[in-house]
């Protein structure tokens, strides 16, 4: 009901896509990045993160198996295996926290909100107690119902 009643003042064009490509590439790269470091980490070689001009070059040697790829002074670089192995793990969390974040945002902002549902304690604030026991079947219908709708 709400929903038709709301109009979009700006449609959405190129901007919206664009940012979410954006933000895969970079949650890639980033992923890509960290799965190594810890990979290197563990096997030895101290945390090792790339200078910025190498932070994105350095990602097709690292899909290759390179764990140096992009370091400078790397004595015993992580194995292929390992560190796709912190490549999985990494994405994996990555994608699981991502996930949850989405479900959130869109049960916080998204279509099917409530809009307009006070807090409890913003009612208490409003109403005091009195009132709010009082009207308590118009402010929460579906714990309350009216007794005109429970007779019929």
């Amino acid at each position: 009901m709400q929903r038709e009643r709301v109009q979009d003042q700006y449609p959405w064009t190129w901007e919206v896509p664009l940012a979410v490509v954006c933000g895969f590439v970079a949650a890639g790269v980033g992923v890509c990045q960290l799965g190594r470091a810890l990979a290197n980490w563990f096997a030895g070689a101290g945390w090792l993160w790339p200078p910025p001009d190498k932070l994105v070059t350095s990602i097709p040697a690292l899909l290759a198996g390179d764990a140096a790829a992009g370091l400078s002074g790397v004595q015993h670089p992580a194995s292929a295996a390992a560190m796709w192995g912190w490549l999985t793990v990494v994405g994996l969390l990555t994608i699981t926290a991502s996930s949850l974040a989405c479900v959130w945002a869109w049960r916080q902002w998204g279509p099917g909100r409530m809009r307009g549902m006070a807090t409890i304690t913003e009612a208490h604030e409003l109403l005091g107690e009195d009132r709010l026991w009082k009207v308590r079947h118009v402010v929460r219908p579906d714990l309350y119902p009216s007794a005109r709708k429970a007779n019929r």
